[in-house]
């Protein structure tokens, strides 16, 4: 909706210009040019021109240096409310026998009416909504008091991505007016979130699902929030810039799946603030920088009491360079499935497969790798062959087939916390199997030939080395 009148809070206010969204900053007179102006900063930092300065005098601030713009407003969309939104994208055309005449009874006089079953088939289209998509819609707020839970009382499921929503405040005058909400998808809509815990009106108290992807959403609000959100399943807070500060107390603890994908997460630090929910099945750690982890509260070949329901972990696209990594994870007492692809560690296309076997190897309990199967053929044979690559290195460390003289030291033991158990598993590695191969060089690869000329009995034998290879034309 494009207009010459502004809103009263336009500062602060979503909009959309030719299919490019911003955020209203400043609104006034821009000397020496006369007429209002609006001055945005957009979404996409390379549609601005400045930094929200002009002639050397600064109207606005902008996180980008060319992020800002001064538009006039009637070159502004300020969008539209849930319901028009709604029915431009669901309600169908009426065709022209919709518009006919006829007549009801009201008290005891016929009433003509036009259009009447046109209302009727409209609010039975709406009604009947359950799951709703108005991605890149204009949505801006909801519209008419109690005009969402009139017509469209029964969704469940509603995707706003890309949107003009600007505040949790409008949010919550959505979903107050849906008693039966489940999903809820807000993604890449810029909002301002309370900094004080809003007062819980049940506006998602049947919520199950919730993606706030690159809202800007930090991790305070979200815990301000989080009481609102009483019996809440999924949470995806992908690419906000998400720094974990403070423990989730007495909120959050009915979550199964946690999203926290491409944040600057770096530190197992911060990942033990998040390690006591209780009901916590995936955690998608993907793209967040993460190098290292220690559960300090166990030893080899103990159990941590953190992350006590976690079967699914995502750390793919991280700075993992190191086994002790992978060892960690071994420590995880519910731990089923793991993806950790695009890292150092397992970047080397050509020993791919070997890194597979040692990943499995590595971690008991494991059933899925990077989306695969491990089959029980599997991961027998990968922790033999883990047993086998290592025997000699056990072997040096202290190892013996003898279990009176098996005592491979602290630093194998660290290193492959693992080794003992499978030992004891498959028995001990024989010396036989322990044979290192030569290397494959030339040197290690030729034969040697002996010649002699039988009719000359006193001349010394000829010796001669060759490739296995070699053939005489």
């Amino acid at each position: 909706m494009m207009s010459d009148t502004l809103p009263s809070d336009v500062i602060g206010r979503r909009v959309e210009v030719n299919g490019e969204h911003a955020t209203v900053r400043f609104s006034g007179i821009v000397p020496p040019v006369a007429g209002l102006w609006l001055g945005v900063e957009w979404d996409n930092p390379e549609r601005g021109k400045h930094d929200g300065s002009h002639e050397g005098t600064v109207y606005f601030k902008c996180r980008h240096p060319t992020g800002g713009s001064f538009i006039r407003p009637n070159k502004v969309n300020f969008g539209v409310d849930f319901l028009t939104a709604i029915k431009n994208r669901y309600v169908l055309e009426d065709g022209p026998e919709d518009d006919s005449k006829e007549h009801i009874i009201i008290g005891n006089k016929p009433v003509e009416t036009v259009g009447f079953a046109s209302i009727i088939k409209q609010q039975s289209q709406l009604s009947n909504l359950k799951e709703v998509s108005l991605i890149n819609c204009a949505v801006s707020c909801a519209g008419e008091k109690e005009g969402i839970a009139k017509a469209c009382q029964n969704i469940r499921e509603i995707d706003l991505s890309k949107n003009l929503l600007s505040s949790w405040d409008e949010v919550i005058c959505i979903a107050n007016q849906l008693k039966h909400l489940e999903a809820l998808n807000l993604s890449e809509n810029k909002l301002k979130f309370p900094s004080a815990s809003p007062s819980l009106t049940g506006a998602f108290s049947t919520l199950k699902v919730l993606v706030l992807n690159r809202t800007g959403i930090t991790w305070a609000e979200v815990l301000c929030c989080a009481p609102g959100w009483p019996v809440l399943e999924e949470l995806y807070l992908s690419a906000n810039r998400i720094h974990i500060s403070e423990r989730p107390t007495d909120v959050l603890q009915s979550l199964k799946i946690l999203d926290l994908a491409s944040n600057p997460i770096v530190d197992e630090n911060q990942l033990f603030l998040i390690a006591y929910l209780p009901r916590l099945e995936q955690l998608n750690l993907s793209d967040t920088g993460i190098s290292s982890i220690h559960f300090v509260d166990a030893g080899i070949g103990c159990k941590t009491s953190m992350f006590p329901s976690l079967q699914n972990l995502l750390v793919n696209d991280n700075k993992i360079a190191h086994w002790s990594f992978i060892n960690e994870l071994d420590k995880l007492q519910s731990l089923t499935a793991l993806s950790c692809l695009r890292n150092p560690l397992t970047e080397n296309i050509k020993e791919a497969r070997t890194i597979r076997q040692l990943i499995i190897a590595k971690i008991s309990q494991l059933k899925t790798l990077n989306k695969c199967e491990i089959l029980p053929e599997e991961r027998r044979g990968a922790e033999l062959d883990y047993r086998k690559a290592f025997g000699n290195e056990w072997k040096k460390a202290g190892g013996h087939q003898d279990p009176d003289k098996n005592r491979p030291n602290e630093d194998f033991v660290a290193a492959h916390p693992r080794y003992q158990l499978l030992c004891h598993r498959y028995g001990a590695p024989e010396d036989g199997e322990l044979k290192t191969q030569q290397p494959c060089m030339l040197k290690n690869q030729l034969l040697t030939l002996r010649i002699k000329c039988p009719d000359q009995l006193e001349q010394k034998v000829l010796e001669k080395q060759l490739p296995d290879a070699w053939q005489r034309n």
